[in-house]
């Protein structure tokens, strides 16, 4: 015998698993917010605004009460910004190493994988930090090592005339150079330690992330993305 249908039960039951559905993608962004932390550093302001480089993007002005990528602007000052993300609220000061806001680590360079986006002629561009201070990279797989030039060394404090002269090749022709080892290089929320580079004599706009630093990582690339994860 066909029992009668109870719409009145039907819909009761139909609502509480939407509740449960939504209830479980909750859960489910909560615990991908806790789990990866976002990357913030200043980079220069402009009056109201900050100029704020998010997970080694492009930099964005940003006033307070604006946000992006998950990041909220606290507060501005004439050398830094309160930052929240996740509920949680750091201070990202002008020209320092960038902060690693809202994951587990609570600040540290934990992390195993760094993203990167394409940018002008291609080239993947990210800002990061060599031993504590806040510097920009360029993605050059055709380079043997990390590279910069002797004004940004001095500028992060490496004493690069007591390392090893090595003579190199350059779109200049031949130079003398300096082996050195930096004892810490981070990009995003992950960091790498004693890694060789070489300084070079002459201005470069950018330090170049050679293969020292590359070959610690899988490299995929998906069109305008880079994805580098770390080897274990």
């Amino acid at each position: 015998m066909m029992q009668p249908i109870n719409k009145q039960g039907d819909s009761a039951v139909k609502a509480a698993t939407s509740r449960l559905k939504m209830g479980l993608a909750c859960a489910a962004l909560v615990m991908q917010g806790q789990a990866f932390a976002q990357s913030v550093a200043m980079t220069g302001g402009m009056g109201h605004k900050a100029l704020l480089v998010i997970n080694g993007g492009a930099p964005k002005a940003m006033a307070a009460g604006d946000a992006a990528q998950g990041v909220k602007v606290v507060s501005v000052g004439a050398e830094q910004a309160v930052v929240e993300v996740a509920g949680k609220r750091q201070t990202v000061r002008l020209g320092e190493a960038p902060v690693s806001i809202g994951g587990r680590s609570g600040g540290g360079a934990s992390g195993t994988q760094i993203v990167l986006s394409a940018g002008p002629g291609g080239h993947f561009i990210t800002q990061g930090s060599i031993n504590g201070k806040a510097t920009q990279f360029m993605v050059d797989t055709g380079a043997t090592s990390v590279a910069m030039g002797q004004d940004e060394a001095r500028r992060m404090g490496i004493k690069f005339e007591d390392g090893a002269q090595i003579h190199g090749s350059t779109a200049n022709g031949r130079v003398v150079a300096y082996r050195v080892n930096l004892t810490s290089l981070r990009i995003q929320d992950v960091e790498v330690f004693n890694v060789e580079a070489a300084v070079l004599p002459q201005p470069m706009p950018h330090i170049l992330l050679g293969n020292t630093f590359l070959t610690r990582f899988q490299m995929r690339r998906d069109n305008d993305t880079l994805t580098l994860t770390k080897r274990f």
